[in-house]
């Protein structure tokens, strides 16, 4: 249940509730917040309701909040950019917006009404519009959020909701930069099972996948490759990317069949791959497939595809102590093409032919 003629109230940041802007040449990634932020509320009674736009602030919530308990959490990401002609873009915003309403629906919490959250969306990073970064490579990480608020113990569906959205400016989000990152590829524990949650953007998929990412830190490696959870063979996703690779002229990603998440970007690089004539296959692919082409040279480039690096080269994977060097270290020519198409899309700089990119203001 969801009240289309949603209204959306404003108030304001006052002068001494808003807050110094960073230092754009040193950003980071998901530590400073901007001065407003959006909420509305659900319940079963009364559906959406109490929507505003208000200052960035806390949020009281019950000790007995069923999120706490049993982990009806749900996320988005998505990314406003200062572009041609100091324009502030959004890039493919009702996507997310739906797949978070997927998200909704897996986990028993309420869709939400997309059109009014995509205009509160846009009037906020209007309102706010000074704390997207001018420079290169910069942008606001835009975060809408879902959890269940209800003050109760006992293993259902909640009965009241907390949406909010908030924003940070970023930098990029590996130190690396566009340089490649090294993958340890997981081979004990496993992020999503077919039947699980794997394909909903829920908070307790990224809890589960801490443990295998600080023991691949420890060895040196900036990512997870998760492998499936039956065989331990057909390659997933990385722990914040959907993965690609390119084995002689053929693009290949895994399929979505329930245990990954149906990126965004994702999406995009396979439109545009198909755009230049490349051979696209969305197909399961075995990590012994990866290792021995790797190893014959016909790995040409692997990278990861998300919202907040957008295309992440991929140098080496370790899977059981086998190494396997790409592209001699170095970022391939198709992910350095797909990097920069998108960003002139993302910024205005360049043709939006699919019509993703959607103006703030």
């Amino acid at each position: 249940m969801f009240n289309k003629e949603l209204e959306v109230t404003l108030h304001k940041a006052s002068t001494d509730q808003m807050k110094q802007k960073p230092d754009q040449s040193n950003l980071g990634f998901g530590q400073i917040f901007t001065d407003h932020m959006f909420t509305m509320r659900w319940t079963r009674q009364d559906g959406w309701h109490k929507a505003a736009i208000e200052p960035y602030d806390n949020f009281i919530v019950d000790p007995a909040a069923m999120v706490f308990h049993y982990g009806q959490a749900i996320f988005e990401g998505m990314k406003a950019y200062r572009g041609k002609d100091d324009q502030i873009f959004l890039f493919r915003p009702a996507d997310n917006l739906n797949r978070m309403n997927q998200s909704a629906v897996r986990m028993c919490m309420p869709r939400f009404p997309q059109d009014r959250v995509l205009q509160a969306l846009r009037a906020m990073v209007y309102l706010d519009q000074e704390w997207v970064p001018g420079t290169e490579g910069a942008s606001l990480y835009i975060r809408p959020t879902m959890i269940a608020s209800e003050p109760a113990l006992g293993l259902r569906p909640a009965e009241e909701y907390i949406f909010f959205i908030i924003c940070c400016p970023v930098g990029a989000y590996y130190a690396e930069g566009f340089s490649p990152t090294k993958i340890y590829v997981e081979d004990e524990f496993v992020r999503a099972v077919p039947g699980g949650v794997g394909n909903a953007k829920t908070a307790g998929n990224y809890a589960a996948s801490l443990k295998a990412q600080l023991n691949a830190h420890d060895k040196g490696y900036t990512q997870v490759l998760w492998l499936d959870a039956i065989e331990h063979r057909y390659v997933e996703e990385v722990g914040t990317s959907n993965i690609f690779f390119l084995i002689e002229g053929e693009l290949i990603t895994p399929p979505l069949e329930g245990s990954i998440l149906p990126g965004i970007t994702r999406d995009s690089v396979l439109q545009l791959a198909r755009d230049w004539g490349y051979q696209v296959s969305e197909r399961r692919i075995t990590i012994d497939e990866v290792l021995a082409a790797g190893k014959s040279g016909a790995l040409k480039e692997s990278f990861g595809t998300g919202t907040a690096a957008v295309i992440s080269p991929v140098g080496e994977f370790c899977y059981k102590e086998q190494c396997v060097q790409i592209n001699g270290g170095a970022a391939g020519d198709l992910a350095k093409r797909l990097y920069d198409e998108l960003q002139a899309i993302q910024f205005g700089y360049q043709e939006d032919p699919h019509k993703w990119r959607v103006r703030v203001g």
